[in-house]
């Protein structure tokens, strides 16, 4: 029972979000190129930096904070917003009433299956963003794909790729275990939902940016 609800939430928060990651991470990586483009002004700096400059920006923040931030509003309020009507309809009650511990059938499954999922959308979301920057870098007529692609080995840093990842595991956690607190707790009827799920949001983008803001002290 367990299992096919973890499986379920899987596929809720990972694939139901793919679509919304990719579009964000392709667009993030192409208007980083031409911003980049844009502010290096002197002939001296080679173009292979423009590529550095996108592939650190993107790894370090843009794909997992910015990924993050979208999927707190998309996962959060769904899942705030879900266990919100099952408690006001009484139907957590009722899995009480029948002996199911509903913190580990309902709340449990949500977190774990986002703190595997997320991770695996940050690392698309960085392998995307960093092709998008390509992609907008040559059809700008910016810089080659050759020299893009030079610009991206040229120091390069495997840390910053782990502290992508440590980011992106707290993000998650961050992510599902807000909305789960405000939804289970929730008192009222229909409208009590929708304000907990809008505060679930907030909370949670204002405790991402927190925690990003830590993160970047202690690892950086």
């Amino acid at each position: 029972m367990y299992w096919k609800e973890f499986m379920h939430q899987c596929n809720d928060i990972g694939i139901g979000s793919l679509g919304i990651v990719t579009i964000i991470s392709v667009f993030i990586g192409a208007v980083s190129t031409i911003q980049t483009a844009y502010q290096l002004v002197s002939p001296l700096l080679p173009k292979t930096i423009i590529a550095q400059i996108v592939r650190d920006t993107v790894i370090l923040e843009f794909a997992p904070t910015l990924t993050c931030i979208v999927l707190a509003g998309v996962i959060g309020s769904k899942i705030a917003s879900e266990l919100g009507n099952m408690r006001v309809s009484e139907q957590i009650d009722a899995l009480e009433i029948m002996g199911i511990n509903t913190k580990a059938y309902l709340i449990a499954p949500k977190i774990v299956a986002g703190v595997l999922m997320i991770p695996l959308l940050i690392i698309i979301s960085m392998t995307l963003g960093i092709w998008g920057g390509r992609l907008a870098g040559v059809a700008a007529g910016i810089l080659s794909g050759e020299t893009y692609d030079r610009g991206l080995l040229d120091g390069f840093k495997a840390y910053n790729v782990f502290f992508a990842l440590a980011k992106s595991f707290v993000f998650a956690f961050i992510i599902c275990s807000i909305p789960a607190f405000y939804g289970y707790y929730v008192k009222g009827g229909a409208l009590e939902i929708g304000r907990s799920s809008t505060k679930a949001v907030v909370v949670s983008c204002v405790l991402l940016l927190i925690a990003d803001y830590v993160l970047s002290a202690l690892l950086l």
